[in-house]
């Protein structure tokens, strides 16, 4: 068995991820607690998004406000552990990590080669809308599956992710573990900018970083300094989403278009100042040639006739 928490900054795009696979049909909906609806499964996707995001609106200050759980049975867990029981046994550990109270949604998710489940909820009490408190989150989960492993008896083996995930300055097989690490945050759908990729290192306490023309890769430690000594990106085959350079050429040839519609839009915009110009220059001459013309009427000599004199009688 295997629980991750995952530190996902926006609730709004983990809930889409999830509608999606719904959508897609490799995923189905399987639980919900603590909604004001009776079955909110039976409303649309934006319905369901709307109970958590009112509760997050309250408080606009907090960061991080989405809870974000997979639930991960084995092959050999799922045989022990039915439906009815996965659904008791996540609602044990929402109240063990102090989201008894909250509302969330769980789907059942079939795109992979086991059965697991994702667990969403909001970080911010529905109650007071403050946020709830998350310190030592994954010491607790650790305490909860060891628990659920020992009363179901279910098989304890190595958990290569979550040995992996965790590096520091002893770490073993650094670039194979970091290489993991890519691969697993390059399949979330949820991390669609590259702030939201090196966020998601830094949760690993990860960074990659500026070196020359290239790229480096510094595992760092609790005082945020280099653990490690620095491996060129260069160096691995699974390289992280944004850095790879199928995403630079695209977002090369992307600046491109940009650049060149904003090119035709000033040379359309200095062409219509142009046409303006050539009016008003157009309505001068025409009031020059009307000016001269008057001024010529003016200056001609009056010419005075003389008059006859009249004969005198006699």
């Amino acid at each position: 068995m295997v629980i991750v928490l995952h530190k996902s900054a926006y609730t709004e795009n983990v809930m889409m991820y999830n509608e999606k696979k719904v959508n897609e049909g490799v995923a189905t909906f399987f639980h919900f607690k603590n909604t004001k609806s009776a079955n909110p499964f039976n409303y649309d996707e934006k319905h369901r998004l709307r109970i958590l995001m009112d509760i997050e609106d309250e408080n606009p200050r907090a960061w991080h406000k989405c809870f974000h759980v997979s639930f991960n049975p084995s092959n050999e867990d799922y045989k022990i552990l039915n439906d009815a029981t996965i659904k008791q046994e996540i609602e044990n550990m929402m109240k063990h990590m102090g989201y008894g109270h909250q509302p969330y949604f769980v789907y059942r998710h079939e795109d992979l080669e086991r059965v697991h489940f994702h667990v969403v909820s909001t970080r911010i009490d529905c109650v007071t809308h403050q946020k709830i408190k998350d310190n030592f989150e994954r010491i607790k989960m650790q305490r909860f599956l060891h628990q659920l492993e020992e009363k179901y008896n279910l098989p304890q083996k190595e958990k290569p992710q979550e040995i992996n995930f965790r590096f520091s300055a002893r770490s073993r097989n650094i670039k194979e573990n970091l290489e993991n690490l890519f691969k697993h945050l390059n399949g979330l759908d949820e991390l669609t900018s590259k702030k939201l990729y090196d966020q998601a290192l830094l949760t690993f306490k990860v960074e990659v970083q500026k070196s020359g023309r290239g790229h480096i890769v510094v595992v760092l430690g609790n005082d945020g300094k280099p653990a490690r000594y620095p491996i060129r990106l260069s160096n691995f085959k699974n390289k992280p989403r944004f850095y790879s350079k199928e995403n630079k050429r695209t977002a090369a040839e992307k600046e491109t278009v940009e650049r060149q519609q904003t090119q035709q839009k000033q040379r359309l915009d200095s062409q219509e100042i142009d046409l303006r110009k050539v009016g008003v220059v157009a309505r001068n001459v025409n009031r020059l040639i009307e000016k001269s013309s008057n001024t010529k009427r003016s200056v001609e000599p009056k010419v005075k006739r003389k008059r006859k004199e009249r004969q005198k009688r006699f």
